[in-house]
């Protein structure tokens, strides 16, 4: 460690002393500033008072106990208080804020090329392709276009505002998975706190905006596409099939642009491209639970503040409700265990908590409507059994 007082660029001393009592100051090989002392108000007005300083002078500010903190300070360091000598126990560390794009992304870029590859070879199965080698897997390329082009749209939706708001993050990592569509999603890495409640909105809103607006221009490309053909090995095949039901949102764009969900002739099947928004739809509603860090969440805590926690108390409580409903109404044991699993997930997040913005000031009246009216259209993506096994 370095024993120099402060970086030239960095805050003084004098910044951080009318919520900070400072015995001592030390700079790490990383550029990171430890102030040892003494809190003089709580974490959180520490933490109101002094971000918007520090952020001005390129560093992002915490405060941790001295045990945690890498900082070797001496342990005979002491600070004078109305009590006497005492040994300081908290460090402030300010940390250099990071660049959002630190040279080229490789992990980022090799990730999305796996979640490409695994995306194109589930996407023959759809077309019904025989692989019969590397070229094949092209034949599924408006499938892998549709699914990736709804997440890609969502997350860069978050990112665009990510940095509009200038809050550090990662750009989105995609992940390859072999699932029915060939991925698990995207997230993108937050490493920087959320200003201001406003902001949290902004960021919440903009991936499913975005996102829902890519759902619909995929899926009426998908309803003008011609049907595929099921081949007779299919039909002859397999006893059990897999139906995805339609939410309200694809019925009501099927109904606009009057083409077909689904044909009488069972040689023919509704394009794949339509399931690519089908995806968006689902994936929609599950991110606008109002619970947690998930995209809701950010939007209800950005609009009631604190009282957010109520709603999402009653989340995992509406989803095992839903389960329970239909486990005793209807043989859909899928669904049931479907949202019984997501009612798991959200008694997690809302246990978690969600994103707490360093200002917590209301937003105004317009956000409020846009929010209000983002959840509506996520209830439209919803449907309560989204997808069943049947048998011959």
């Amino acid at each position: 460690m370095d024993e120099r007082r402060v970086p030239a660029d960095g805050p003084p001393v004098e910044a951080v002393q009318s919520v900070f009592q400072v015995a001592d100051v030390r700079v790490g090989d990383d550029d990171a500033v430890y102030y040892l002392g003494t809190p003089l108000a709580s974490a959180e007005t520490l933490e109101r008072e002094l971000w918007e300083r520090f952020r001005e002078a390129g560093y992002d500010v915490s405060l941790t106990t001295r045990a945690q903190s890498s900082a070797p300070f001496d342990e005979t360091t002491l600070v004078e208080d109305r009590f006497g000598p005492t040994r300081p126990q908290y460090v402030l560390v300010a940390e250099p804020r990071s660049p959002h794009i630190d040279g080229i992304p490789w992990t980022n870029l090799l990730f999305f090329a796996l979640t490409v590859l695994s995306t194109l070879l589930v996407g023959t199965q759809w077309y019904y392709v025989d692989i019969d080698g590397p070229l094949s897997l092209l034949a599924a390329w408006p499938f892998a276009a549709a699914i990736l082009g709804v997440l890609a749209v969502h997350e860069f939706g978050h990112y665009v505002l990510i940095r509009y708001h200038d809050v550090d993050a990662s750009l989105p990592y995609f992940i390859p998975f072999p699932s029915l569509i060939g991925t698990m999603g995207a997230v993108i890495r937050m490493r920087g706190r959320i200003p201001n409640r406003k902001a949290l909105f902004d960021i919440g809103v903009s991936g499913p905006l975005a996102g829902l607006v890519a759902t619909v221009v995929v899926t009426v490309i998908g309803l003008y596409l011609d049907p595929i053909t099921v081949p007779q090995r299919v039909l002859e095949g397999s006893s059990t099939s897999l139906r995805f039901n339609d939410p309200l949102l694809l019925v009501i764009l099927a109904e606009l642009t009057g083409q077909p969900l689904s044909y009488s002739d069972p040689t023919l099947a509704a394009n794949p491209v339509i399931f690519g928004g089908w995806v968006g739809m689902f994936v929609t509603f599950l991110n606008l639970l109002p619970v947690g860090q998930f995209d809701g969440g950010h939007i209800v805590r950005a609009t009631l503040g604190p009282r957010q926690e109520t709603v999402a108390a009653a989340v995992p409580v509406a989803l095992f409700g839903l389960a329970a409903f239909l486990y005793v109404t209807r043989e859909a044991t899928n669904a049931v265990v479907l949202w019984a699993f997501w009612g798991l997930i959200a008694g997690g997040l809302a246990y978690a908590g969600p994103a707490t913005p360093i200002r917590d000031e209301p937003i105004d009246r317009r956000r409020q409507a846009v929010g209000v009216l983002t959840l509506v259209l996520g209830l439209l993506c919803f449907t309560p059994v989204p997808f069943e096994i049947l048998s011959a």
